[in-house]
């Protein structure tokens, strides 16, 4: 009984405060919004592949432990794609107005698991130029690779292009609008139930039954409430003063 009575009184605080639900909700959402569509610079991804392989010839043939070799070596070149070394180059050549240290956190070197080949990806506010320094990135890290490593085992897959529907990843408008509903939803429902706990007024005979647990006897009607009476005038009757030395009915 107790269960039935919470779930009902959950669904009063509810309904009591919807709108106030719908109002943080449409806040939050118009904010994200506008924040997406307006204010928010658009973030541009560009990737390029690159492979690394040992020079086979006719007295080499590929085994297990080339293989690793070649994979245990791309791990090392993730850090000389990112360094100073290569990325000083890549400034240069495209006149770039920015340092190694900050073109670094814009490119992002991965490989699967056991794989000779790794992933160049680069973000940038234009995707014209996020393609340019992963492609300009992979041509300079393949020239240097030999002068570095003293070994010639690099080529580049596949290049970064600049497609015609070229889309930012970030930010996604729909999705930062959805959660900000969810949001503005949680947001909604727990100020809600923080403002119904924290409202101790008596509104109603039924929060004095629920909350005194006292039977309500009587209730004071607002004067407000009361209708006026109406003054009705009847034409066939009058009222009439008696004189001196008359009484009514005469």
């Amino acid at each position: 009984m107790g269960e039935a009575i919470s779930l009902k009184d959950l669904f009063r605080i509810l309904r009591k405060r919807l709108w106030f639900i719908f109002l943080i909700v449409v806040i939050l959402a118009t904010v994200s919004g506008v924040i997406s569509f307006f204010i928010l610079t658009p973030v541009y991804e560009s990737k390029t592949q690159i492979l690394v392989n040992q020079a086979k010839n006719d007295e080499q043939l590929y085994n297990t432990q080339t293989v690793q070799t070649n994979v245990q070596l791309i791990n090392t070149y993730n850090d000389i794609i990112t360094s100073p070394a290569i990325l000083d180059k890549v400034i240069k050549e495209l006149k770039l107005d920015t340092s190694a240290q900050s073109l670094s956190g814009q490119i992002q070197v991965t490989s699967a698991q056991n794989s000779q080949v790794a992933q160049i990806v680069v973000q940038d506010t234009s995707a014209k130029r996020a393609a340019q320094i992963a492609n300009t990135t992979a041509s300079v890290f393949q020239k240097q690779v030999p002068k570095l490593m003293n070994v010639d085992n690099v080529k580049v897959l596949s290049k970064a292009t600049l497609g015609e529907s070229t889309s930012p990843i970030k930010p996604q408008p729909l999705l930062n609008i959805v959660i900000a509903v969810v949001v503005g939803l949680m947001v909604g429902i727990g100020l809600s139930f923080l403002l119904e706990y924290l409202d101790n007024t008596l509104k109603t005979e039924q929060d004095i039954e629920n909350i005194l647990d006292l039977p309500v006897i009587g209730v004071v009607t607002n004067i407000k409430d009361v209708p006026k009476p109406t003054n009705v005038s009847r034409p066939d009757v009058a009222a009439r003063v008696p004189q001196r030395g008359e009484t009514y009915g005469s």
